[in-house]
């Protein structure tokens, strides 16, 4: 039991660690690509077929560099492909996601105050909505709307509203924030996987073949790559919410999230605009600020909880032991101060990451956490401020351990 749960919370460390390296390099050559591309210059004498050219000074060399917008005369000898970055960070992602949404979906997944399902349900909600996000974006990029790039925005605005609106509830606002982030990634990806590189490898053939390349193919995969330039900031706060219970803890959470998309669109209309060398807009600062004051407000009111607490029968194990007493009297004195809905812990204004601990049901229901974070390891009470000692820490190992064995 101890091997099992140390193990797999290592394993979801290193997928995590994994997951910010390969998503690091994806959005790092796309942000580089989007400013190459925005800052193409044309000048007489450029080779046929060549858009712009740019030079650039890095690393104490200088790089010129010139980009074809269709294809060049006949495939050059050396291709660099440029679609890995994308696939590894959609995959440790999802790794990411069943390792801890889909193992944990009763703890971290599943609100039943929310939507009474169980956890095999749950997690068929999550498949679905990850793969009808990526079917409705498509289908409304190759419908007449994908003539008519400003209104396709706005349309693909309300579509994320929406699901914004609707996975608050189906799941808990830890989840529902994370994935909006993970359909938002998905699309990203699916960008590259179903439309960029096969578009790409369409020229690259007629290349090979000695046919002229269609210069929609390349249009189309510009449109995707220009989508996902702006989904991209979005998309890392969604996947940061879950450490900050302001963002994804209150009623209003599908409001905030709809905001973030806005604030990213601002920001990245900024960068591009000044890349592109298309004047200073820095008013989109004012206004992301504004929008960012907006939602520290939102945040401010509290979540409004219906029902009762339920617990899930594998927590009954828990509550169920001879040593839940003590351990509950240990959590109620060293814990519950920051993490009760009302926290009275001075600077704590909602309980970490959105964990109560004040009742039997909570408690319970987070008796692997309390084990690993108070128990295995000294991360909890941070800096040891409420002074938890090494035998209450041990009550709270043998607790879990001697629960863990009763459950298996």
């Amino acid at each position: 039991m101890l091997d099992y749960v140390i193990i797999w919370d290592w394993l979801a460390f290193a997928v995590r660690w994994l997951h910010v390296i390969t998503g690091i390099a994806w959005i790092g050559s796309s942000f580089y690509f989007v400013a190459l591309d925005l800052g193409l210059r044309q000048r007489p004498g450029l080779p046929a077929g060549a858009h712009g050219e740019e030079w650039q000074v890095h690393g104490g060399g200088f790089y010129h560099i010139q980009k074809y917008l269709v294809a060049p005369a006949e495939m050059p000898e050396h291709l660099t492909w440029f679609k890995w970055e994308s696939y590894a960070t959609w995959l440790s992602g999802f790794a990411m996601l069943a390792i801890v949404y889909y193992a944990g979906a009763d703890l971290f997944l599943v609100d039943r105050n929310v939507l009474d399902v169980s956890a095999p349900v749950a997690i068929l909600i999550s498949l679905a909505c990850l793969a009808s996000g990526w079917i409705v974006y498509d289908l409304l990029c190759r419908s007449p709307l994908k003539n008519h790039d400003t209104l396709l925005m706005l349309v693909l605005y309300c579509v994320l509203v929406f699901m914004a609106w609707g996975l608050t509830h189906l799941f808990t606002g830890r989840a529902a924030f994370l994935h909006l982030g993970a359909i938002t990634a998905t699309i990203m990806s699916a960008n590259v996987f179903m439309v960029i590189i096969p578009n790409q490898k369409i020229v690259v053939a007629d290349l090979i073949a000695g046919r002229k390349p269609d210069p929609k193919y390349g249009k189309i995969a510009k449109t995707r790559s220009t989508h996902n330039n702006y989904l991209t900031l979005p998309v890392l706060f969604l996947m940061l919410s879950n450490h900050y219970p302001l963002a994804f803890g209150t009623q209003f959470n599908w409001i905030i999230a709809s905001l973030v998309f806005l604030i990213g669109v601002l920001i990245r209309h900024y960068f591009n605009s000044q890349h592109a060398r298309k004047g200073n807009p820095t008013w989109t600062w004012l206004a992301a600020a504004i929008l960012f004051v907006i939602i520290m407000w939102l945040s401010t009111v509290p979540k409004v909880l219906t029902g009762e607490q339920k617990v899930s029968s594998a927590a009954g194990i828990y509550t169920a032991s001879a040593h839940f007493p003590a351990v509950r009297d240990t959590v109620l004195g060293r814990c519950s101060m920051c993490h009760t809905p009302e926290p009275a812990y001075e600077g704590i204004y909602h309980a970490p990451k959105g964990v109560v601990l004040d009742n039997d049901a909570a408690i319970a229901e987070h008796a692997k956490e309390i084990y690993l974070q108070a128990g295995r390891s000294h991360a909890m009470p941070p800096g040891n401020v409420t002074q938890i000692t090494d035998k209450e820490r041990a009550l709270l190992v043998t607790w879990f351990e001697e629960s863990g064995k009763k459950q298996n």
